[in-house]
């Protein structure tokens, strides 16, 4: 699996759009209508995304999908949509988007102004337009992350972006890809050093089953490791693959080794995890929009 692909995927709809111009599970409980809430992140449909946002959305809701997670915000736009637009767009087919991607890279802080860029404000300001909760950045700068001055630096950035985010309503959040597994500090994996030097109040937690999995991550493991920090989940099994980077890629749930069930389950009932987001980025033939469909019918044969 590439490191960054969901990364260089938001980086890249910034260029397309342009071209077309924690604390315990009380504290995440008010934005879920019911105990959980099962969505799909839409990278998932990405290329139906780029051609059909609406026909796309509408696709979703009619499988019987809530909730979306965007990775597509540019240029002040989603998917091409103004906020209000897009908002608009989402109540007409039913939908909620409680939670969107947007990488926190080094040159979001402006060092000559020592303040964010106005580029990073309107990140929030927007999400809030559009009706979200939770900004979540999806990897991290492997620029800032060869020493342990830099990457302090970089922890301190979360922080602060975590106080930023508040002005507008939004909680700020991150997700892990796969590069923090096997990438040290002092013998200290980076994922271990994010999450102890991350304020949970300020940068709460998305865990990815999946991006961990074939650096050696077990994602059994963090939620007892680290209870509570984990209020969202990208819902993800993996099979191995002699194509992808990491040795696997992703599947229909239930299909791979991850053992997704059980992992759901503990989250639920102890790790207070109330946000499963599907997410499925290859599909070993299949068109995107099946894998969708099947692996939200799992997800509700398993109860969520």
């Amino acid at each position: 699996m590439n490191n960054n692909s969901r990364r260089k995927f938001i980086t890249q709809s910034a260029l397309t759009v342009a071209g077309f111009s924690l604390l315990k599970s009380k504290a995440f409980s008010k934005p879920f209508a019911n105990d959980h809430i099962t969505g799909i992140q839409l990278y998932s449909v990405r290329d139906d995304m780029k051609k059909d946002p609406a026909g796309t959305l509408k696709q979703l809701a009619a499988l019987g999908y809530k909730d979306v997670e965007h990775a597509g915000y540019a240029d002040r736009k989603f998917y091409g949509y103004t906020p209000a637009d897009f908002k608009k767009l989402l109540s007409d087919t039913g939908l909620t988007m409680l939670s969107g991607h947007s990488s926190l890279d080094g040159d979001r802080w402006d060092k000559s102004n020592n303040n964010f860029t106005d580029k990073w404000k309107y990140t929030f300001e927007d999400a809030a337009a559009v009706g979200m909760k939770y900004v979540i950045s999806p990897g991290v700068d492997e620029n800032l992350c060869k020493n342990e001055d830099d990457f302090k630096w970089y922890m301190q950035l979360f922080n602060k972006t975590g106080e930023l985010s508040k002005k507008s309503g939004i909680t700020f959040a991150y997700h892990n890809e796969s590069y923090e597994f096997n990438h040290y500090l002092n013998n200290v994996r980076l994922y271990d050093i994010l999450l102890k030097s991350t304020d949970p109040s300020l940068v709460y937690q998305q865990i990815d089953i999946g991006n961990m999995y074939g650096p050696g991550g077990r994602a059994m493991e963090y939620l007892k490791n680290y209870p509570g920090r984990f209020f969202s989940m990208h819902v993800k099994d993996e099979i191995t693959s002699s194509t992808h980077d990491e040795g696997y890629e992703s599947t229909v749930l239930g299909k791979g080794v991850i053992g997704v069930k059980e992992i759901l389950d503990y989250a639920k009932k102890n790790g207070g995890t109330k946000q499963f987001i599907i997410e499925q980025e290859s599909y070993q033939g299949l068109q995107p929009i099946d894998c969708a469909k099947e692996d939200l019918e799992i997800m509700k044969k398993w109860g969520y």
